[in-house]
Order: structure tokens, then sequence, then C-alpha cells
């Protein structure tokens, strides 16, 4: 377990229960960090942060640079500045290369690109010397899964943003890097998590056997916020070893689901 007594962290991206962020948020304050947890809804927000002793930061739109220095301020007046802020939005868009229109490259780019970078930006600004900056990035910035084009090209964008932050800011000793799940048990992936059959395609191409936790991740992260990490402008491929193989194709996950239909009893619906 790292020691983060002392540390402010900022976490964003934490609106939805259970999801990736909250589980680091959790585990941040865990560890000892004053936690701040930020995104657009309230509710899930403010339990959060009563659950952590922490601060709720709501309404807060990452590719909103007015929002984003709201959260830096309240950091300031909060806690006196900011010493590990991690990115963990994101948005899975699944969609054939020629059918990705011109609005779904924008919406993806907006908000893992352009708003991970006005995001690093507003923390840069409040964070103390000695820092640590996360992007929770993805394996599929390094190797393949078929119809995520735009998702894996912001995604390796936002990585090779984190290098150049790594190289600027060092001489203040802030670190930045970028930690890498590969298919990862949250609420997003929730329906896909409930076929097995579905979940034993991706684990086969997992030299560890089996797919990450939201935990795998929030213990890494924990690691990288760490005085004890001496590491900079890296991609830490939290991912089970996939990254060493290869996702699963579109014609593998497809027989996959019809398999666990056709196995389910009753409608035939997916379990």
């Amino acid at each position: 377990m790292a020691d983060l007594s002392g540390k402010t962290a900022v976490v964003m991206g934490a609106a939805n229960r259970g999801n990736m962020a909250q589980v680091i948020a959790r585990r941040l304050a865990e560890d000892g960090a004053k936690v701040i947890v930020a995104g657009r809804q309230p509710e899930e927000l403010e339990r959060l942060a009563a659950a952590i002793d922490g601060v709720a930061v709501t309404g807060c739109d990452l590719t909103d640079e007015t929002d984003l220095a709201r959260l830096g301020q309240v950091a300031v007046d909060a806690f006196g500045g900011v010493d590990i802020a991690v990115n963990a939005t994101g948005w899975g868009l699944l969609k054939p290369f020629l059918d990705t229109t011109k609005a779904d490259i924008e919406q993806m780019a907006a908000l893992q690109f352009t708003g991970a970078i006005l995001f690093y930006q507003a923390m840069l600004r409040v964070m103390r010397d000695h820092g640590s900056l996360i992007q929770i990035s993805s394996a599929t910035a390094s190797i393949m899964l078929e119809d995520h084009a735009a998702y894996m090209g912001t995604k390796a964008g936002a990585d090779h943003v984190i290098r150049c932050i790594a190289n600027e800011f060092g001489h203040r000793g802030i670190r930045a890097n970028s930690v890498a799940p590969g298919f990862t048990v949250t609420p997003m992936t929730e329906k896909a998590s409930r076929t097995p059959a579905l979940i034993d395609t991706f684990a086969r191409e997992y030299p560890l056997g089996r797919v990450g936790t939201s935990e795998d991740i929030a213990e890494a992260v924990s690691w990288v916020a760490s005085d004890a990490c001496f590491m900079t402008g890296q991609v830490l491929q939290v991912n089970g070893g996939v990254t060493l193989r290869r996702n699963p194709t579109n014609a593998e996950i497809v027989h996959a689901v019809k398999a666990a239909r056709a196995a389910a009893p009753g409608s035939g619906a997916t379990p």
C-alpha cells in the first residue's frame, strides 16, 4: 500500500456509480490522500465524497476551461493545491471506420484529446512540485481492436501529450504517466461482463489468464501517484499482458455472443 498521507488528489470522471474513477478515488483516500472527485452529475459525486471524507466538484465538464479552472481553484481553496491529478474519463465509441462521422470524431476528440489537454493544463497550474499527473489510457493505444479507430487514436494522442508534459515539467519533479488497462470489468462493460463466453474470449489472449478489474488499475494508480515511483513519460501496461498478444477479432466476439444466446434457456437473450 502506498503512503499518500498529506497529499491532495483530484480524480476526474467519477460521476457514475462504481466506475473506474470511483474505485481509484476510494483507493487514493484509503492510502491517505485528501481526494477531490469531479464530474458533471452531482448525486453520485456527493455520495462518494461523503464516503471518503472528500470534496465533490459537480457540474464539471472536462471540455470546459471555466469548469476546469473552478476545479483547480477548489483544490487551492480547500487544500492549498494539488499533488495528484487523475483523468479517468472516456467514451467507448464502437463504429466501423467508414461509418464514423465527423460529429463522432469531434465528440471523441473533444472528450479524450482536447478535454484531456485542458485538464492537464488546469491541474498543472495548481500542482505543487513533485506532483503526479496520471492519464487512464488503454491497451488499444498499442494493439488493435476493430471498429474503435477514433477511440484508439485519441487515447494514443493523449499518451503522447503525457510524454511532452513529462519532458517539460520534470525540472519541477512533476511526473506524468499513463496507466493502460485492457478489457476491464466496469459499469461501462456490464452488459458484456454478463456473458461469460465473451469474457473468456478476451481472457484467452491475456497471458495472466483473466481480464482486469478496476481494483487492478487503482492499485497501479496508487503506486504511480506515490513518491516511490521513479518513472515519468511512460505508459504502464496494467492489462495482464494482452499487449504481448492481441484482442479478439469482431468475428470471434460475435461468435461468442451467438453461442451464449444459443445456450441460454427461454427467450435466447444474452444472459
